[in-house]
């Protein structure tokens, strides 16, 4: 059994790290305090792989077409066996891993790995940006964007990115979608529905809940206008 979080870059995903390593799931090793597998250079260079077949059309629109038609690369591949190496070298009845630049390659991921059960992580944009990230700046894994000097622009585009390449991608035959907050504010109840998905016992960790809403005392801009659509989908928005 294979898990992995889908989920971009302080999302809250170590919150489903923790839970999984607490719980018996092998994440592989060794893991950062975010839960991420590290070292991680093979999986950056697997993104950048995978951004080669990536056009941009601009005005933040971008043809995911041949990516998902086409089968993952030889050396996609390779990279992407060399970096879940220690995932897959011990025998344990369910392993799995995370790290957010998952997300960038999650059609070939899901190519590679059908079978595997996927934890869709959401969390409102409006605090996931307030923080900066590796994957602020999409250049840096070979994707065309309209940069700009604004910061918190560059890390919106880069949720936008990656919540419209995930929802380019097909279902998984295994996939579920889990909100951080409800980790936060409803714990037992989301440890329950991810406790029927995945058919194994979970452990409670705990859980802050200042990280819920800090953009409501955030004097930067925090807030875009092609993050209503999201935001409305997920409840995070009256429509």
């Amino acid at each position: 059994m294979l898990i992995t979080v889908i989920g971009r870059g302080h999302s809250g995903t170590r919150a489903m790290s923790h839970t999984l390593s607490a719980s018996g799931v092998w994440m592989g090793e060794p893991l950062n305090r975010s839960g991420d597998l590290i070292p991680p250079e093979n999986m950056y260079e697997a993104c950048r792989e995978f951004a080669r077949f990536v056009e941009y059309r601009g005005g933040m629109s971008w043809d995911f077409s041949r990516v998902l038609a086409m089968d993952p690369t030889p050396r996609f591949r390779a990279l992407i066996g060399d970096y879940l190496h220690s995932v897959f070298e011990k025998d344990a009845p369910v392993r799995g891993w995370k790290i957010p630049e998952t997300t960038l390659v999650y059609p070939w991921i899901q190519k590679l790995f059908p079978d595997a059960f996927y934890i869709h992580w959401i969390r409102d944009p409006r605090d996931g940006i307030l923080s900066d990230h590796m994957t602020d700046d999409l250049n840096d894994f070979g994707i065309d964007y309209d940069k700009t000097d604004n910061v918190r622009r560059n890390r919106a585009i880069s949720w936008k990115y990656q919540r419209e390449l995930t929802e380019a991608t097909p279902p998984a035959r295994r996939e579920i979608a889990v909100r951080f907050e409800d980790m936060v504010l409803r714990q037992e109840e989301t440890l329950g529905r991810l406790e029927a998905f995945l058919g194994i016992p979970l452990a409670r960790i705990e859980m802050r809940r200042d990280p819920v809403g800090r953009y409501l005392t955030d004097e930067g801009e925090h807030d875009f206008d092609f993050f209503r659509e999201d935001l409305i989908k997920h409840g995070y928005l009256e429509a």
